[in-house]
């Protein structure tokens, strides 16, 4: 199996961050390496003595998304690399499943879930159904998301860009370019990252 790399970006999610890094911690098959990075907020210092086997880069300043994701992209020498949000969290088995396939992008599918998740179905109802306990499923069968699992030295060579005008969907521009390159894609229809959607990214004092 190829080593996995997977980068947790927090902005303003200090108090969420936690469950998190357990998700990935918790593996089934584990991560060759996590890196965590808090881009400039300053509310993540307490995550290093609790969990010390990840790697963490704490910012000083905020470089904004794009620039953010660019630079932790750039630090990842394993063979692959997934990036989640520190909100989000990830399914025991995911790294297991992924592995198994070789493709250069691997995308599967998301719960959503959280307080303010109805909000996307304006979007993306076509793509989604409601399960059981009121949450969303959303089939990623034609597109992408912020949390696929790809060839590091190809993503490299696209990098993150700035795509649209009003939001910045780097993601979008990464798999845009790098289907560009002809890379190789499968899909995996099983639900193994929980989207949380809420109201405020922090804790107002």
């Amino acid at each position: 199996m190829s080593s996995i790399t997977v980068v947790i970006a927090s902005y303003k999610y200090g108090h969420l961050a936690a469950h998190c890094i357990e998700s990935i911690l918790a593996q089934t098959k584990p991560a060759d390496k996590i890196l965590f990075v808090d881009d400039g907020v300053g509310d993540c210092s307490h995550l290093p003595p609790i969990y010390p086997e990840v790697e963490y880069i704490l910012r000083d300043k905020n470089l904004g998304t794009v620039e953010n994701f660019q630079d932790m992209l750039m630090r990842v020498t394993t063979e692959r690399c997934m990036f989640i949000g520190a909100d989000n969290w990830l399914r025991p088995d995911t790294l297991q499943i992924l592995s198994k396939f070789k493709s250069d992008i691997v995308i599967y599918d998301i719960i959503v879930t959280g307080d303010t998740k109805k909000g996307l179905l304006q979007r993306h109802g076509h793509e989604m159904t409601e399960i059981g306990n009121g949450d969303l499923y959303w089939s990623r069968l034609n597109g992408h998301h912020g949390s696929m699992l790809y060839d590091t030295k190809k993503a490299q060579e696209i990098g993150y860009k700035r795509f649209g005008q009003n939001n910045p969907e780097e993601d979008l521009y990464l798999y845009n370019g790098m289907k560009n390159l002809n890379c190789t894609i499968e899909w995996v229809p099983e639900g193994l990252l929980y989207y949380r959607r809420h109201r405020e990214n922090y804790i107002k004092n």
